[in-house]
């Protein structure tokens, strides 16, 4: 039977009304709104220049690095699992054209590694110090001034937002990252400059690099899953350090080098002042750094001017010295109980610790440290972790 022209209008504007009222519903929930493209033009032999605006995203294969690139304020960079980014090889002394990335202060950066596919970085020439490597700008607070300039890329650093949000780092390798300008200018792996602790910095790996694995420059952000490896015969720095008053947790760490690299960790505070506010005082848990016991600088951790820390559940292996302390700031916080390392385990280290005043004297910092030889470090000891397999080279 037919039904009435106006009956059927009301049942089809009724409709109408409940699609439109069940869309409306669905666009209001936590699906996260899709960024507007940006202006930038990524080409696959020729990644370089700088992001304005927008969102960029990097999906599928290998890009190739020839310059700079640049996340600006404003700016988002997203990079998909399985990407590699390779940087080209650079001719000496050709400073204006060095291969590295940068997210500025209000820029962000999305790194999607997984476990079996992470995101690569790295550089055609398979050596130490070929290209920059990654360096992160944000606005949390550091004790060098209210803000400062990153002593690579020259973008601003620092601020008074603890909480500031560079964006999320997943799965990621960085090789043979490192270049040098001079003695005194040199990037590292992953530079973090300021960095907030509303980023998010997890399963990350340093492999070859020639100057810091991880290093940071005042900031807040915690930091969870690191590895460095230095096997090359070519000499690296620090596998880790910090200055510039960086307070965050560390979580499973895992450093190792068999090169005539330095120092597991080198942690300062501030150089030129030492009591600088805020003073560095990281929380590391779950630590395992591994050396070759030789070198000039053969300290599984070299702790200075001024900085605080506390460490849990520590295995160091293979150095001449475990704990090296110096300046009277870090001896008074031995004391306080404000510099401290708990469950230790000591595997092959010569001289467990060693202190040394300002004025250079000797100084007895062995309260620094309590022992326990069932620490397990990172996870296995000396032997590479678990969570650590699958997604890393050279272990």
């Amino acid at each position: 039977m037919k039904k009435p022209i106006s009956k059927l209008f009301s049942l089809t504007l009724l409709s109408l009304t409940l699609a439109a009222t069940t869309v409306s519903c669905s666009s209001d929930d936590s699906t996260p709104v899709e960024q507007p493209t940006s202006d930038f033009k990524v080409d696959r032999n020729a990644l370089t220049g700088e992001i304005k605006s927008g969102h960029v995203t990097l999906t599928d294969g290998t890009y190739k690095l020839t310059g700079k690139l640049i996340v600006a304020n404003g700016a988002k960079l997203t990079i998909k699992a399985g990407v590699k980014i390779e940087a080209t090889a650079l001719g000496a002394g050709q400073f204006d054209a060095v291969r590295y990335i940068a997210v500025a202060q209000g820029g962000q950066i999305f790194i999607e590694g997984t476990s079996s596919n992470p995101v690569i970085m790295t550089a055609e020439e398979k050596a130490p110090g070929k290209w920059g490597g990654l360096v992160i700008c944000g606005k949390a607070p550091i004790n060098k001034g209210a803000t400062a300039t990153a002593e690579v890329s020259e973008l601003t650093y620092g601020g008074s937002d603890a909480n500031d949000n560079s964006g999320s780092i997943k799965y990621l390798r960085i090789e043979y990252s490192g270049y040098s300008y001079n003695a005194d200018k040199e990037f590292n792996g992953l530079s973090m400059f300021g960095v907030g602790k509303g980023t998010t910095i997890d399963y990350v790996q340093i492999h070859d690099g020639s100057d810091d694995g991880f290093e940071w420059f005042g900031g807040t952000v915690d930091a969870k899953h690191l590895v460095v490896t230095n096997f090359h015969a070519e000499v690296g720095d620090d596998l880790f350090d910090w200055t510039e008053g960086w307070n965050g947790l560390g979580e499973n760490w895992y450093g190792k080098r068999t090169n005539g690299g330095n120092r597991g960790i080198e942690a300062d505070n501030n150089s030129n002042n030492h009591t600088a506010a805020p003073i560095a005082n990281p929380t590391i848990k779950n630590l395992t750094l591994i050396g070759n016991n030789a070198g000039s600088e053969n300290q599984a951790m070299k702790l200075r001017v001024g900085t605080k820390g506390s460490f849990d559940n520590v295995v160091l292996s293979n150095f001449g010295t475990g704990f090296d302390v110096e300046h009277d700031e870090g001896i008074s916080y031995i004391a306080s109980g404000e510099l401290k390392a708990t469950r230790v385990n000591f595997d092959n280290v010569a001289t467990k610790s060693k202190g040394k005043k300002t004025d250079g004297t000797a100084a007895d910092v062995s309260k620094i440290f309590t022992e326990d030889a069932t620490a397990t470090g990172a996870g296995n000891g000396t032997a590479t972790p678990t969570w650590a397999t699958g997604w890393t080279v050279g272990l």
